[in-house]
């Protein structure tokens, strides 16, 4: 017994239509990202079980190897009644139910929420538990990390097998399962425990052969109908092939309720099998049904399957840093206010892009011929068409939707059109095609961009743009207000991941630059696509930053200084866990319109328009936060440094640019709240200060700001980077908070001077035996390596990290005389030695 105290678009385009069809998530997809054979050895967590320290966990072993080699305490218990299968990580063992209840309230009050206890009939003895993990890996990996750091006594790991409850009030309903299971044909799904793990193959069925005859064409909507059928018909089709390309297949059609329960099914039972690519997938899935915290620790296993063993340190800093960010988009809420639009279809309907003031031209799948329209197969949908549309100037809402030209429009794809600032010249894009459509050597009909001319009244006939190829694709352009400079997303030789956003100079007699990859500061591993650029702002949307789950619209502030500043989710109301792109706005009125497949729509994709609430109108200077940034040393003033406005989460509100005399002021603020001021600019340390309003009044704050090559001072004939002391607590090597943001000035200084390279000396005081102290900084001097590493800096660039204990001190404190702890402090510090630059 268990007890617990209660208190599809063009992203369709990924999956149904258009681009997605050959570049988002096909080609990339078809070519195999997997990294099966990744050993992951990156190190979080310090709790010791044993002898040997504990080590984190490989996705390549069993629960029982993983838990072994952590020498953690495991034992397994059969056929408990209205207990779910998995994991409990206990604390405690009580003989008396009522002591494992006061126990119980003591865990709710730290805040283990889901604590409870379980009662074993056969000895009647009460397993106070901290939490339960579906998969025995992720068990191992909380105990391993002390559950994040949060409780640091000895536990170990209970396993329930062959429960004679599958779900029933356990919890998996809240964790693991949505309240209504999903199904498959006419066969409900549970978590389904007893499913054997089959490895060999059935012979497939004609079912099965039509249904990959489908999935390798990519008609991922017949392929997924059609798995459905096998799997229905019993438990000897729950192979991995088949779990595994009907989960895609729900996957690819944004059916993320499906797609998470078959990828639960395929990680149970083949977890040790699973690419990184079906990891990453299973992790959206979950966050596409809104189950964040289980999606946190399968990204932590995706983290660790793709990172270099190399880099320990790196995995546990980003994967913390990244739940933070995931922490705050869930915890905070921006003031925009959304309508579903009237021309909005059962169809796909997104990629909105404005004509003019009064018109919108958009991107629909829209059955609007008189004829049978012919259907493209990945989603069963008509193919797409570009359509126009007038603005109602008030509702920002949509009517007398026509297509938008013969000249244009054709029958095969068309979609996510930009126009030049004089609506005489526009790029689209388009199926590659002659007079059938074109394929490359695997299948693949790649997509392209065309640009067209207007003459007169009418558009030119479409030409493609030179940088387009028959071996890969190219889509979503996306032109810079001044026409100089043409975005787009593409597949091509020199990208990062599955798609990147790169751009082109717009030359004269409709020549191109070379295209530019916008680099990993944008572009990840993953998906990024539908640029849009108004000349101050980049916004697209990705996969592959942090985010609610699918695709999220993201920002970065561009500057002709300093290039494309940090990536910022844009938050809900914008963002859902469903797929959220498209994005356009009108940076004036702060009016625009996106599309999403979010739950409550119309159909497929819907457009919807936005407009920012705007906040009460109060007297000119009242609450408001007003500055002057100047260098440090000089006092000399800072034109053009990008000053942010954040919330108590990080949430960017508002920024701006310093005057010449390096002056910025932020009004119509909320009195007595908290802000952070965030300075950036470049060759200077960027500032962080909190600031706070106060009622009806200007705050005003200098803000001084430090130049890298300050940080670089020779002492004794020995240039060093010069920082701030590098604390660690007592008898420790673990990177400290405020240890963390000195180090990330050092690294601000070697990536301003890409040729440095260093060695880190790290020191002691004459406290203790010299042989432990020798061995305490030298495991300090690599940890702070190991960091430095993780924050992007080639490991080459460190010549050495040694520690020397006590043998280099800097006065007479060597234990023979009496000295101050401020004296001693001097002795214990870590120096950074340039060796060359």
């Amino acid at each position: 017994m268990i007890h617990r105290q209660t208190n599809r678009p063009m992203t369709n385009l990924l999956a149904t239509a258009l681009f997605l069809c050959s570049f988002c998530l096909v080609a990339q997809d078809l070519q195999h990202l997997g990294i099966d054979q990744a050993h992951v050895t990156a190190g979080i967590g310090s709790q010791n079980y044993g002898a040997s320290p504990a080590t984190p966990v490989s996705i390549n072993e069993t629960f029982e190897e993983a838990a072994d080699r952590n020498n953690i305490p495991h034992k397994s218990f059969n056929g408990l009644k209205g207990v779910e299968n998995g994991y409990y990580i206990v604390s405690g063992v009580f003989s008396k139910e009522k002591n494992a209840t006061r126990a119980l309230k003591k865990l709710k009050r730290k805040g283990f929420e889901e604590a409870g206890y379980l009662t074993y009939p056969e000895n009647g003895l009460n397993y106070l538990y901290l939490n339960y993990y579906p998969f025995g890996l992720e068990a191992v990996d909380a105990c391993v990390s002390d559950l994040n750091g949060t409780y640091s006594d000895a536990v170990w790991i209970l396993e329930i097998v062959n429960s004679m409850t599958i779900g029933g009030s356990s919890l998996a309903v809240v964790e693991v399962l949505d309240s209504t299971p999903s199904t498959i044909g006419d066969k409900r799904m549970s978590i389904l425990p007893n499913v054997p793990t089959v490895s060999e193959k059935v012979n497939k069925s004609k079912t099965i052969q039509k249904a990959d005859a489908y999935f390798n064409k990519m008609w991922y909507a017949e392929a997924a109908e059609l798995y459905e059928q096998a799997l229905a018909k019993g438990e000897a089709y729950y192979t991995r092939e088949i779990l595994q390309k009907a989960a895609d297949a729900h996957f690819f059609n944004t059916d993320m309720e499906k797609a998470y329960t078959l990828y639960h099914i395929l990680y149970k039972n083949y977890g040790k099998e699973m690419s990184a690519d079906n990891m990453f997938k299973y992790a959206h899935s979950l966050k596409g049904t809104g189950k964040y915290g289980r999606a946190k620790r399968l990204m932590r296993l995706y983290n660790r399957k793709t990172r270099d063993a190399s880099m320990p340190g790196a995995d546990a800093a980003e994967t913390m840093s990244n739940e933070r960010v995931l922490d705050n988009i869930l915890g905070s809420e921006q003031n925009f206010a959304l309508k579903n639009l009237s021309i909005n279809t059962k169809f796909s309907d997104f990629s909105p892009m404005f004509l003019d003031s009064a018109n919108m031209v958009f991107s629909s799948a829209r059955d609007s011929s008189h004829f049978m329209t012919r259907r493209y197969k990945w989603n069963d949908q008509p193919y797409l068409d570009l359509y126009i549309a007038k603005i109602h100037r008030e509702s920002q809402d949509l009517k007398d939707a026509i297509k938008f030209s013969k000249k244009i429009n054709t029958r095969y794809h068309e979609a996510s059109v930009s126009f030049s600032h004089d609506n005489t010249m526009m790029y689209f894009t388009r199926n590659n095609y002659g007079k059938k459509l074109k394929r490359d050597d695997e299948g693949i009909n790649h997509l392209k961009i065309y640009k067209s001319k207007k003459v007169g009244l009418e558009w030119s006939e479409a030409i493609e743009v030179p940088f387009n190829s028959n071996d890969y694709s190219t889509g979503h352009p996306a032109l810079s207000p001044d026409g100089k400079q043409l975005y787009f997303v593409s597949d091509m030789p020199g990208s990062i991941g599955k798609t990147d956003i790169f751009v082109v100079d717009v030359l004269d007699a409709g020549n191109f630059s070379e295209p530019r990859n916008l680099g990993p500061g944008i572009n990840t591993e993953k998906r990024e696509m539908f640029p849009f650029f108004n000349g101050s702002k980049l916004y697209f949307s990705s996969d592959g930053h942090i985010g609610l789950g699918g695709l999220d619209v993201f920002e970065s502030t561009y500057d002709a200084e300093l290039g494309f500043a940090e990536v910022l989710n844009m938050g809900k109301p914008i963002n859902s866990n469903k797929d959220d792109f498209s994005y356009i706005v009108n940076e004036q009125n702060q009016k625009g319109f996106f599309a999403s497949n979010r739950d409550g729509g119309k159909g497929d994709d819907d457009i919807y328009a936005f407009k920012r609430l705007e906040i009460e109108e109060i007297p000119a200077n009242k609450n408001a936060i007003a500055g002057t940034v100047t260098e440090r040393v000089t006092g000399e003033l800072i034109p053009k440094t990008l000053v942010q406005l954040l919330d108590e989460n990080g949430i960017k509100l508002m920024e701006t640019l310093t005057q010449d005399d390096g002056s910025f002021m932020f009004e119509n603020l909320e009195s007595s709240t908290q802000y952070t001021l965030k300075t950036t600019k470049a060759a200077f340390f960027g500032d962080e200060r909190p600031i706070a309003t106060e009622d009806n009044e200007r705050v005003n704050v200098d803000v001084p700001m430090k130049r890298l090559k300050d940080m670089i001072a020779i002492e004794k004939g020995i240039k060093k980077l010069k920082t701030e002391m590098i604390y660690f607590e007592f008898d420790k090597s673990v990177i400290r908070q405020e240890s963390a943001k000195e180090l990330d000035k050092l690294v601000s200084v070697m990536k301003e001077y890409p040729g440095m390279a260093i060695k880190i000396e790290s020191h002691t005081d004459s406290r203790g035996s010299g042989a432990y102290n020798k061995y305490l900084s030298d495991k300090r001097a690599k940890s702070t390596r190991n960091y430095i590493i993780s924050q992007g800096i080639a490991p080459e660039r460190i010549e050495s990290a040694i520690g020397y204990g006590e043998s280099r001190l800097l006065n007479a404190c060597d234990g023979t005389v009496a000295c101050s702890e401020a004296t001693h402090v001097l002795n214990r510090r870590s120096e950074f030695i340039i060796v060359r630059e």
